[in-house]
């Protein structure tokens, strides 16, 4: 594993079970998916994804990929009995109990599960990779290779749409120039006790929003900075936790949220995407009563951050304190402290065009990843054919009714929808 794969595989414990899960929402049918036919296909596009018949090996000083002699297709490939699933809140339940279960570590880190049929026809996919096999943009194109259907003239990869330009090369000189104020920007700003500081169980809830993104990218090309979908996104989640913490007894607090960054670049091959991502932590302005002032207030603090090129530099950084193994540990936990950020906050782009699974058109795709100790909540959003879908993840011992919270999102994007458009 890389020395990134190999880090995120040491934070699994009892309570962290390591994956990402993607749901996929089919249309209604009048039969079920053919779990037998969806095996087949998917079999037969293993050699396209080489980690997908391969384990993590431990036995030895550093972990590493190994292949699973012993594997079956019907270990990862295999229909879910939920019984009385027949509701969006009984499919909740059931992706919320697959969320909290361990990847058996004997057999490549993968699974897909059927859920259904619902009262409605629909049925469903519960997608988990584990994110030391991938991250956010690699584990989309782990389902562009092995799950979608294939087409004669398959549109653009959506995971291309995540990759950027190569960044220039800097001088020695000029990064360590530019070092001091990056982690002056980024860390060792400890914010006010956060709700979400909690320890976590290995329970976890999860609940869904969707958005058209047309209407997103209108919000952000109505501002006068033209705000991008990213910061929109953070403007939603953050009146949307302002309404759902105004609801207690206490007055709101001050919440960094932890943005992961991709940086994989368009330059590199299929086999590189593995994780290579850095992140940018931002001020959510909760106290900011207008939703328009909060968005554009987030727009000037991102604008900056990407400007200046802040997640490259403290990527670097990360991996030149790798060098020195006490220094790297403490860096890495200043860095993932509950007072460094209160939540973390990803979007990666799905497809830009509709796709289906044996036939069936997908109507929704959620994403969903694992909370951190001492952060008892996540905020996961994908796109997919002009939809994004939004999954919040909670520990609802440590934090309940996250139900309650996805309605305050609604709410916030309907309120930051009509504040910009008119």
């Amino acid at each position: 594993l890389s020395a990134d794969d190999a880090h995120i595989l040491g934070l699994e414990s009892a309570v962290i079970t390591g994956h990402t899960l993607k749901l996929v929402v089919l249309e209604p049918a009048i039969s079920p998916l053919d779990v037998e036919a969806l095996r087949t296909v998917v079999s037969e596009r293993l050699s396209s994804q080489p980690r997908a018949t391969q384990r993590i090996d431990t036995s030895g000083p550093e972990p590493r990929w190994v292949d699973a002699t012993a594997f079956e297709i019907s270990d990862h490939v295999r229909r879910r009995e939920e019984p009385g699933c027949a509701s969006r809140d009984d499919l909740w339940r059931a992706v919320s109990k697959l969320m909290s279960e361990h990847l058996d570590h004997e057999r490549p880190l993968w699974t897909f599960d059927l859920i259904g049929p619902l009262g409605d026809g629909r049925e469903a996919i519960a997608v988990r990779i584990h994110h030391a096999m991938a991250d956010g943009i690699s584990a989309v194109r782990f389902l562009d290779d092995m799950l979608w259907d294939q087409h004669l003239e398959p549109p653009p990869r959506e995971s291309d749409r995540g990759l950027r330009a190569a960044s220039p090369q800097r001088s020695r000189v000029d990064e360590a120039l530019r070092m001091p104020a990056v982690v002056r920007r980024e860390l060792g700003h400890r914010g006010s006790h956060s709700p979400f500081d909690r320890p976590i169980s290995a329970a976890r809830e999860l609940a869904f929003v969707i958005a058209p993104l047309p209407e997103l990218k209108a919000i952000g090309a109505a501002r006068p900075t033209h705000a991008t979908v990213n910061d929109v996104l953070l403007a939603i989640v953050a009146g949307g936790l302002r309404s759902w913490l105004s609801a207690g007894e206490t007055g709101l607090p001050r919440l960094r949220a932890q943005v992961p960054v991709s940086l994989h670049h368009r330059d590199e091959g299929a086999g590189e995407l593995g994780n290579r991502d850095s992140f940018l932590n931002d001020d959510l302005p909760l106290a900011e009563a207008d939703p328009l002032t909060r968005l554009d207030r987030i727009n000037t603090e991102t604008s900056k951050r990407k400007r200046l090129d802040d997640a490259e530099e403290l990527f670097d950084l990360s991996h030149a304190l790798g060098r020195v193994k006490r220094v790297e540990e403490a860096a890495k936990r200043l860095a993932g402290s509950a007072r460094e950020f209160s939540l973390s906050i990803s979007n990666v782009p799905g497809p830009p065009a509709p796709v289906s699974v044996s036939g069936r058109r997908v109507e929704r795709l959620f994403s969903t990843s694992e909370p951190a100790a001492h952060h008892a909540l996540r905020i996961s959003a994908i796109s997919c054919a002009g939809i994004i879908g939004i999954g919040l993840c909670t520990d609802p011992e440590a934090l309940p009714d996250v139900a309650r919270l996805a309605v305050a999102m609604e709410d916030s994007y309907a309120e930051l929808r009509d504040a910009a458009i008119t």
